[in-house]
């Protein structure tokens, strides 16, 4: 009589061990404890930072150049940077998987708020040769860099859309 051999079949999920049911369960509380740290900071970040924001704007009734504008317009772009920073960790959260498109969201905006601030300092140094040199490529490369983001972006959500293939 031939023995048989117990083979494993990888659709069929076994149940965790008791240990490690534990061990998992642990490191689900440890990986909750950690994004409500993270989420908690980027609140207060964004808090701050709107404080800030609301401090520089005051600065504005006295002074009309483009200095506190474009430092006005750097921190609430910033603050839109953590505002999305917190909905991917929101995201992350419920669905229990990492999404990429709100980082790429993020890499948007923080490309774009470094082209506006990199444009308004270009105007300055118009005429400087290789210091407005600097500036317009570091705009080159980042425009580059939006127009990637936005095409990955854009290719995630085709994705999302279509249906699974396996079905």
């Amino acid at each position: 009589m031939a023995t048989e051999r117990s083979t494993r079949d990888p659709e069929k999920r076994e149940p965790p061990r008791p240990l490690g049911r534990f061990g998992t369960r642990a490191l689900e509380l440890a990986e909750n404890v950690v994004y409500a740290g993270i989420a908690v900071f980027l609140v207060v970040s964004a808090l701050l930072l709107l404080g800030v924001a609301a401090k520089t704007s005051w600065g504005l009734i006295g002074d009309f150049s483009t200095t506190p504008v474009l430092e006005v317009l750097d921190v609430l772009l910033l603050v839109f940077i953590v505002v999305e920073l917190l909905f991917a960790v929101r995201t992350t959260v419920e669905r229990r998987e990492l999404v990429a498109e709100p980082f790429l969201l993020v890499g948007i905006i923080a490309s774009i708020k470094e082209i506006v601030v990199l444009s308004v300092e270009a105007a300055g140094v118009i005429g400087k040769g290789a210091e407005f040199d600097d500036r317009i490529t570091e705009i080159a490369v980042l425009g580059v860099l939006v127009v990637l983001l936005g095409g990955t972006a854009w290719a995630l959500r085709v994705k999302e859309r279509e249906p699974d293939e396996g079905s």
